[in-house]
């Protein structure tokens, strides 16, 4: 994949008219160049997400606020829908959802503003805890409500997380970098994975952009530094591994000597959403577009011809993608956005792809709701015609966030302090210190730095040809 110019992207676009008629009469129909359209689609398909957490009287499901129906559905999933439930307020001016979303984050963050509440004390990890932090950063920079006096804002509570994941980075294994697991006795502690250390660099990118404050930035660029040049998770040209072990058990493979290639479409959107606001941070420095543009280029693997160029996650073939894995290419969709409001130098090439894979997705969402959200289900496999009969949390999130990512065209750009967020932050939430933004300790994180951490991931491994799948549970 190359970004294309101006001329082609807009050719791409032309012929997607044509493409809609040859979707079946049942189908969910999308124009992606109609601004009524993809705001009408993607009303349907948020009220089923939203279905799927609380009932029409607003009552949660699960019985806890900020928390899904468990199982299947785990805590890093509940965040992961309500940053995509902002987004979609964002994109679309739909605020029904906002009073129970702000509900549920500041519920879920913790006696300790922490985002380690007691309830969730024993599986989660810091990707987990990240992809939270992912959702409170989308609050502070797209002005959503802020919390009630008294409450820290958005920002503060982004910085908090930032603030712990300072704790957990090791440089006496792996050459730096945070762990899968914040507990060692979690399976899955000797693994250094992407989606923990590319969310670290990716929060490092926004919060420096947020509050021009250059710490934020040193780290995001040492963080990415460590990725490509030390660890093997994301290679001189831009591929992007799952992790790699820690343990010098495993042989060659100790010491993070050699990565697990499985490659899922989630880590990219985090290195790209990265990227994409380094290179904003940056003013659109030479360094962070060549980045960007590798990374992108990179993801051209999960739009294969055999399904027409439609969006697709590896798993998809072999029909073996579990609860995490139907929602990682919403992911992808929803930084592929980021990086076209702030590097417009990709729109070109992400918005074409956005649009064919969005129409593929609208035309999958026609399942019968079992939730009372109406007869909106998406399903998992894009390419197919119509509904796959594989729906939940996941297929609905990702269906949502490339439909809505349609919406760029008529959005603005995130937020910054200095250009209307107005979100309050506390630099030192989360030390334990009163103010300014504490020098990170770079040792080996001992059980005493860990002290009062909960968890939420858990490791499996799935035998596959080539290696193990590595999963974010």
């Amino acid at each position: 994949m190359k970004l294309l110019s101006a001329a082609q992207a807009w050719t791409a676009v032309s012929l997607l008219a044509v493409n809609l008629c040859s979707l079946p009469a049942s189908a969910i129909v999308l124009d992606p160049t109609n601004e009524d359209s993809v705001r009408a689609v993607s009303k349907d398909v948020a009220q089923v997400l939203w279905s799927m957490y609380a009932s029409n009287d607003s009552q949660v499901l699960s019985g806890i606020t900020g928390l899904l129906t468990y199982p299947p559905y785990y805590w890093w999933q509940a965040g992961a829908m309500f940053g995509q439930l902002i987004d979609y307020w964002y994109y679309t001016g739909d605020d029904d959802y906002n009073d129970m979303i702000r509900a549920g984050l500041i519920h879920q963050a913790g006696d300790k503003w922490d985002y380690m509440p007691a309830n969730q004390s024993k599986d989660e990890g810091n990707d987990d805890q990240l992809f939270w932090a992912f959702t409170l950063m989308s609050a502070a920079e797209y002005n959503f409500p802020n919390p009630p006096d008294g409450t820290p804002g958005w920002l503060a509570l982004s910085q908090s997380i930032w603030n712990q994941l300072g704790t957990r980075w090791e440089a006496a294994t792996c050459g730096g970098g945070v762990r899968w697991q914040i507990y060692q006795w979690l399976p899955g502690w000797n693994y250094k994975n992407l989606a923990s250390n590319g969310g670290y660099f990716q929060l490092s990118a926004r919060l420096a952009l947020f509050t021009g404050n250059s710490t934020y930035a040193d780290k995001a660029v040492e963080i990415f530094d460590w990725l490509q040049n030390t660890s093997p998770l994301v290679t001189k040209d831009f591929v992007v591994y799952d992790g790699s072990n820690i343990d010098a058990g495993s042989g060659d493979q100790g010491n993070c000597t050699k990565p697990d290639t499985n490659q899922w479409t989630y880590n990219y959107g985090i290195m790209i959403g990265g990227a994409a606001y380094m290179y904003n941070y940056t003013n659109g420095s030479d360094i962070w577009r060549e980045r960007l543009t590798g990374l992108i280029n990179k993801t051209s693997i999960f739009f294969p011809a055999q399904n027409n160029g439609i969006l697709t996650e590896p798993c998809e073939g072999p029909q073996n993608c579990n609860g995490d894995m139907v929602s990682f290419k919403g992911y992808l969709a929803r930084w592929y956005a980021a990086s076209a409001q702030l590097a417009p130098f990709t729109a070109p090439t992400v918005m074409p792809l956005l649009q064919k894979s969005g129409i593929a997705a609208a035309q999958a969402c026609v399942g019968p709701s079992t939730t009372g959200g109406g007869s909106y289900e998406c399903g998992n496999r894009w390419y197919q015609t119509g509904y796959d009969g594989k729906s939940g949390v996941g297929e609905q999130l990702a269906a949502l966030s490339i439909i809505a990512a349609n919406m760029v065209p008529w959005s603005k750009s995130p937020l910054t302090s200095n250009s209307g967020g107005t979100s309050k932050g506390n630099p030192s939430l989360g030390t334990g210190q009163d103010e300014g933004i504490p020098k990170l300790d770079y040792g080996v994180a001992t059980a005493g730095d860990k002290a009062g951490a909960a968890i939420l991931t858990i490791f499996m491994a799935v035998a596959t040809i080539g290696g193990a799948y590595w999963l974010i549970i």
